[in-house]
């Protein structure tokens, strides 16, 4: 029952990719032996954290934003260095990971998205990876990358490169300069490569489910802190879906993303260069349709007074009878029923029922008391009718402060 729940949303699974299953049983594993068992010498402790972001850049600044969205030019030295980099993360080779992310972002939440968030977050983490299915990605341009001479030849000798990269350098660092190995193998290896698959993972998986989505809501990437933290910057998800030719994934220069800073760095020592952002002005559109779309919300749960052209019209011969009834005040134009507001009017009740069937316009806005906004507001709820023929009353008199800014959806095409 356990195993049913937690796969629910899977497709049917054909097969295992036992290669990746390997490599994300036994990599964890080996980290944990080593932190049972292997002393953790502070040296090693910042090689792991140096290799770690090392590999991460490759991943983030180079398959991501560099070859999967172009989103900035880089020099053929940075280019050898993302790429060596993006292959000691140990995910594929460039070219197979922005083949499946140019998919993602083609076909968003939908069965031809490699890493549908719709079928769980398990699937999105790591499922996608171990599995084989009946799924398959949906089409996308790969041609610039198909004729990119660097990604082609990272393709073919991918797994000599990982090889290096992902296991033999890490080891072999502190093992040469300060004599440790095992620490070399155990946790610049195993450990760091352990958090740079489950960091990156996390892109796909709690950015589409942990956070806001002040941009857009038409699917399911999010904005989160601890998304941004665990994954290079890469957590402002829902900002990258809407403009992902950006380099940057965090808009505000306030935002944590790492990743936007290295690239910067480089472009400013001029290492890359051609640095695309999205247009101010369409950014500030979208955030402002969310807020609207957030506040129309608000608006739509709150209790408004009865629209004019659902009030009745009525005499004046009549609105005088009906005030010898119930106390009705005149003002600008609408016939108010105050009866039940006697006993909580702050100027007592005595000012409302000697006035009944009176045009109180010029006392409300002044003459008597200069009414509050909230008093307007409040007024507004008591109409009951408009006076047959009207008055005259400025616009601002006419229209409670409440419903001077209003939001409508606009249905036209």
């Amino acid at each position: 029952m356990f195993i049913k729940n937690v796969t629910q949303g899977f497709p049917t699974i054909t097969g295992i990719r036992w290669f990746n299953l390997s490599v994300l049983v036994i990599t964890p594993a080996l980290s944990l032996y080593g932190l049972t068992y292997v002393p953790i010498l502070r040296k090693t402790v910042v090689c792991t954290t140096l290799y770690y972001i090392y590999s991460m850049l490759g991943i983030t600044a180079g398959y991501h934003r560099l070859w999967s969205h172009r989103s900035y030019n880089a020099s053929f030295p940075l280019q050898v260095f993302l790429i060596l980099a993006g292959a000691s993360a140990v995910q594929g080779s460039c070219y197979w990971w922005a083949r499946r992310h140019r998919s993602h972002h083609r076909h968003t939440d939908t069965d031809l998205d490699p890493y549908n968030s719709e079928r769980g977050l398990l699937w999105t983490h790591i499922g996608w990876i171990i599995f084989e299915s009946d799924l398959k990605p949906g089409p996308a341009d790969i041609s610039d990358l198909s004729k990119d001479p660097l990604v082609q030849w990272q393709h073919r000798w991918y797994f000599v490169i990982l090889t290096i990269f992902g296991y033999l350098l890490p080891m072999v660092i502190p093992g040469l300069l300060w004599g440790d190995w095992k620490g070399g193998f155990f946790f610049v290896g195993a450990f760091r490569m352990t958090a740079c698959h489950h960091c990156t993972f996390c892109i796909n998986s709690i950015a589409h489910y942990l956070g806001t989505t002040p941009y857009d809501d038409k699917h399911t990437p999010r904005d989160h802190l601890l998304s941004a933290i665990l994954t290079m910057g890469e957590g402002y998800h829902n900002f990258h879906h809407q403009f992902p030719m950006d380099y940057r994934n965090a808009f505000r220069w306030y935002q944590y993303d790492p990743t936007k800073w290295f690239i910067s760095v480089c472009h400013y020592i001029g290492l890359a260069s051609h640095l695309r952002v999205f247009p101010s002005n369409e950014i500030k559109k979208g955030a402002l349709t969310m807020k609207i779309k957030a506040l129309k919300d608000v608006q739509d749960s709150i209790e408004w007074p009865v629209p004019p052209q659902e009030l009745p019209v009525v005499s004046w011969k009549t609105f005088q009878e009906e005030s010898q009834s119930r106390t009705l005040l005149l003002i600008s134009g609408f016939i108010h029923d105050v009866s039940m507001f006697l006993d909580s009017h702050p100027g007592g009740p005595v000012l409302l029922t000697r006035n009944s069937g009176k045009d109180m316009t010029a006392s409300f806005f002044g003459g008597v008391y200069a009414h509050s906004h909230a008093a307007h507001n409040l007024l507004g709820m008591m109409r009951v009718g408009i006076l047959a023929g009207g008055v005259e009353a400025p616009a601002e008199h006419a229209i409670p402060p409440s419903q001077r800014l209003v939001i409508r959806a606009n249905t036209s095409h």
